[in-house]
């Protein structure tokens, strides 16, 4: 990994408001999250905005040593059905963690329900962003994101 982030998209055969939708209600996530890791949002249904928190409650990966753990997000980027991204943290004050997760919608010239999705993984302002770029975690994070779209393009499938 030579930057700070790692995308993937996808063409969906779904209009941009539906897929905007569904990644802007946090009770969601665990749905569509193709890492393994997400295991549920602290509520059922939330729909955020620009600066919402939410948590998520996670499991461990089986080849990790990490336990499952509990995440703060924060919307910092939001523009409907364009552009949703949130940093992710643990711990007191935050001080674990502040990957970016970021998800971009361009709706498809010629076809209006269909719409190209960019997911990026960011690293540029996560404490621990060196360790983050060696060893497996980049190509993780590549077959998870490539993995959520999958799954968003299989739940939403008309």
């Amino acid at each position: 990994m030579e930057g700070n982030t790692i995308s993937v998209e996808r063409v969906i055969d779904a209009p941009a408001e539906q897929i905007f939708a569904l990644l802007a209600d946090a009770g969601k996530h665990p749905s569509f999250d193709g890492s393994g890791t997400v295991d549920h949002a602290a509520q059922p249904s939330l729909p955020l905005e620009l600066g919402s928190k939410f948590g998520m409650s996670m499991r461990g990966r089986p080849e990790s040593l990490f336990l499952p753990y509990r995440t703060t997000n924060t919307v910092i980027e939001f523009e409907p059905n364009r552009r949703i991204a949130w940093k992710t943290t643990m711990g007191p004050l935050g001080l674990i963690g502040g990957r970016i997760w970021r998800y971009e919608l361009e709706p498809v010239a010629d076809a209006p329900d269909r719409t190209l999705v960019r997911e990026t993984w960011d690293v540029s302002s996560d404490h621990q962003r060196l360790m983050l770029k060696v060893g497996s975690m980049p190509k993780q994070a590549e077959d998870g994101m490539r993995a959520t779209l999958e799954r968003i393009a299989a739940r939403l499938a008309p």
